[in-house]
């Protein structure tokens, strides 16, 4: 049975924030020296992709490598950039927290590392509790339908999601705000008794400064989540630029490009609007426990 803490230790983001920043530096040397990516790519023996990939971040680079893009771009190395490039290239090589769980799919592991990395998570949820807020015979009973057959995978992945929520009470701890269908809380995931403490720990989650929940009500009628889940995630600021993770059946989708972000960002605005307020919310939830006592 989860149980819930009040603990506050540092908050570990793993490798992200380095590779993202390291990958800017390379940019902007890159630009600043009049090479394009496809020139510095022949000079490593790699492929154009590669270089776009090390620029955004997504991947680490070897010292090696770094070495000679900053020779190329005329960086001495007793320069204080080259130091720091080289501090930001050991950081990003390290091994994410998640890794001790094994190989990940490539998407969630990728959404895990952005979540550790984010200062504000907001996510709507159409079928299920958010995953941060979950218990976990909640989250057992989620995951259980999903790998019916597979009871270890079933339980590398719950205790990789009770890890993950370390997230809301490190320091700093994440601002994370969830926009929950009511359809997700009226459902019996696990039985009564694994709902109704799951609803009792949404409403103790829901008291801390730094979560805030609200229900979007079947009274709303249709709304602009109807679509499905998806959270957006906010970085520190000069960091990155906001990205958005959509769940769906033809595969989890990122999004970062101006136009979609923009389309996004209105579509948990307009649910925000449409969702009960916090108050209201909390007054639900209660209700919908006691119903379950």
């Amino acid at each position: 049975m989860f149980r819930y803490e009040e603990v506050d230790v540092p908050r570990a983001s793993g490798p992200t924030i380095a590779r993202w920043q390291l990958g800017q530096q390379l940019k902007r040397l890159r630009e600043a020296a009049k090479i394009t990516q496809l020139q510095i790519a022949d000079v490593l023996g790699c492929s154009e992709s590669k270089i776009y990939k090390i620029e955004a971040g997504d991947v680490g680079i070897g010292r090696g490598d770094l070495l000679v893009m900053l020779n190329r771009y005329g960086v001495p190395e007793d320069d204080s950039r080259s130091a720091t490039a080289l501090d930001l290239q050991k950081q990003g090589k390290l091994r994410g927290w998640w890794s001790r769980y094994g190989t990940l799919p490539t998407n969630y592991a990728m959404y895990v590392g952005l979540e550790s990395a984010a200062t504000e998570v907001r996510n709507f949820e159409l079928a299920v509790v958010p995953g941060l807020l979950q218990t976990e015979d909640y989250a057992r009973a989620v995951v259980a339908a999903a790998w019916p057959d597979d009871q270890a995978e079933v339980d590398r992945r719950v205790q990789l999601r009770m890890e993950r929520q370390s997230c809301l009470t490190e320091d700093p701890p994440l601002t994370f705000w969830a926009i929950v269908d009511e359809g997700a809380l009226r459902r019996r995931t696990g039985g009564n008794e694994v709902m109704h403490a799951q609803l009792d720990h949404l409403l103790k989650m829901a008291s801390r400064p730094n979560i805030t929940v609200q229900v979007l009500p079947f009274s709303e009628g249709s709304h602009p989540g109807t679509t499905g889940s998806f959270s957006i995630l906010d970085f520190p600021e000069d960091t990155h630029s906001p990205v958005a993770y959509v769940v769906s059946q033809a595969g989890d989708v990122y999004l970062e490009r101006e136009d979609d972000m923009r389309r996004i960002t209105l579509t948990y605005t307009h649910l925000q609007t449409a969702a009960l307020s916090t108050s209201k919310s909390r007054e639900l939830l209660a209700a919908i426990a006691r119903d379950l006592a």
